[in-house]
């Protein structure tokens, strides 16, 4: 295992980075208040990229932007990526229940998400490492079972209510998930969804060890 670099890009953006390996989950840029980037010209490499649904505030736009100028491989359930491969980019598309293989160090495998659209999330498999990504959705009790197929390192937990969990729902989620790591995301960038990350660190306690990251701040987790 190596480790791997996680950026927060405000609200559920993130770009993961290992061995030289660069993979990006929900880059919503263009529009987005708590973006620490210009414009996705500023993402220089990508090797993958994965989106979750289709909503405005997760990136389908600027992902199939980066996929075109950087020849990153776009990475969604098979309707969304058939729609972004229309656009002439390389695409994987999978299905809740799948694991596909992108490059020699990147897996991802789909899982259930709900949501008012069709939604997944994800676990990328990064050089031996596994990053949960929840998409937009509610506390559901099949979490269970992705905590238990996929012994999660890291995982990105919306906490902004209103639209998804919130802080309370998603320290629940951290208690049927188990990962190591919890980062508290997708809050703060609208009034609606405005949260304190620290009454999430506080309710999730002991059960695991919670980064909260300012946009365009690294954690370094070190298998």
């Amino acid at each position: 295992m190596a480790a791997v670099r996680v950026t927060w890009l405000g609200h559920a953006a993130f770009q993961l980075e290992s061995a030289g390996t660069v993979v990006l989950i929900d880059p919503w840029i263009t529009g987005n208040p708590r973006s620490p980037l210009k414009s996705p010209a500023d993402i220089t490499r990508a090797d993958v990229v994965c989106v979750s649904h289709e909503h405005g505030d997760h990136g389908f736009a600027d992902a199939v932007e980066i996929c075109r100028r950087t020849g990153a491989v776009f990475v969604s359930f098979f309707d969304l990526a058939q729609k972004a491969q229309a656009q002439g980019v390389s695409v994987i598309g999978g299905n809740v229940g799948g694991t596909v293989p992108v490059t020699d160090s990147v897996r991802v495998s789909f899982t259930l998400a709900f949501h008012a659209v069709p939604v997944v999330g994800f676990v990328v498999h990064l050089n031996g490492v596994n990053i949960y990504h929840a998409g937009d959705t509610c506390l559901f009790s099949d979490m269970r079972l992705i905590g238990e197929k996929f012994p999660l390192d890291i995982a990105l937990l919306h906490i902004g209510g209103y639209f998804t969990m919130d802080p309370a729902d998603a320290a629940r989620a951290v208690e049927l998930l188990r990962p190591r790591v919890a980062i508290p995301i997708h809050y703060g960038t609208f009034p609606p969804i405005e949260q304190d990350p620290q009454e999430f660190a506080r309710l999730v306690g002991e059960r695991a060890r919670v980064v909260i990251l300012k946009p365009g701040e690294t954690f370094e987790y070190t298998p």
